[in-house]
């Protein structure tokens, strides 16, 4: 991707003097910092803390929002959105507009607040060949989940899903929803289901396929390409396994980016 290409994403407005406010009391992130960061990386939770929807936040003039989000997910993420606007002075409709991703800036285009080796993203108007296919590799080499398509809604916590990793929750900022559960799990550092890269020969196993430590089964391969895919594991248990790893009867291994924060190991 060294000239920008296109991703399938969707785009939600919103708009009004209330917007960012609104947003700002139910989204992981805080959108006090926008203007200057250009881009943040948020998610909706569960009022339980488990993830609905993640996305990437766009300053906006006048204090607008775009929303940079997986297609399967905008239509419930903007139901849900409008649900919590309540009387808020705002409102929420889709943008008109490509997601542009490249290897190297280009015009208008930030760094991913998600991690810098994903490149570079910008919103344009404009037609772009599509970059699917290559993203997609390139997310799973560096280890990075895509919850629309590795997770389902409300089936992962957001410290599970590397929001914390990732950039995409604040805990400096005042309430958002399932708040109270991600700080819980971050204090207590209670969190023992992670996404993490494994490493095997060949084509990936298909997505669902439980990954093994002799009879006990740790998780499930979720997207992968050849010789490396995203797995959902009890990654405490995966760690400490004294029986090799499987998955489809075929040796896999751990391959944790130094990004990722490990579960404690337990004593004794």
């Amino acid at each position: 991707m060294t000239t920008p290409a296109r991703l399938d994403r969707a785009l939600i407005r919103v708009s009004g003097p209330d917007g960012r406010r609104f947003l700002n009391n139910v989204l992981t992130q805080e959108l006090d910092r926008l203007d200057q960061a250009g881009v943040l990386y948020a998610a909706l939770l569960t009022p339980q803390g488990k993830v609905l929807a993640d996305m990437l936040l766009w300053a906006q003039p006048n204090g607008g929002v775009l929303i940079d989000v997986d297609p399967a997910r905008a239509p419930d993420l903007a139901r849900r959105l409008g649900m919590y606007k309540l009387r808020a002075n705002a409102a929420i409709a889709p943008f008109e507009g490509a997601v542009l991703v490249s290897d190297s800036p280009f015009e208008g285009a930030r760094p991913d607040p998600r991690l810098p080796a994903l490149g570079w993203r910008a919103i344009h108007g404009g037609a772009a060949p599509d970059g699917g296919a290559d993203y997609d590799a390139k997310r799973i080499a560096l280890g990075v989940p895509d919850l629309a398509r590795d997770a389902a809604p409300d089936e992962v916590f957001a410290l599970e899903a590397l929001l914390e990793e990732l950039n995409g929750v604040d805990f400096q900022k005042g309430c958002f929803v399932g708040q109270e559960n991600v700080s819980r799990m971050k204090r207590r550092a209670t969190t023992r289901k992670k996404f993490c890269p494994i490493v095997f020969d060949g084509p990936p196993p298909a997505q669902g396929t439980p990954v093994m430590a002799g009879a006990a089964e740790l998780g499930s391969v979720r997207g992968g390409i050849a010789g490396r895919a995203i797995a959902l594991l009890r990654l405490d248990r995966a760690l400490q396994a004294e029986a090799p790893l499987t998955a489809e009867g075929r040796p896999v291994q751990l391959a944790p980016p130094p990004w990722l924060i490990l579960p404690q190991r337990e004593q004794g």
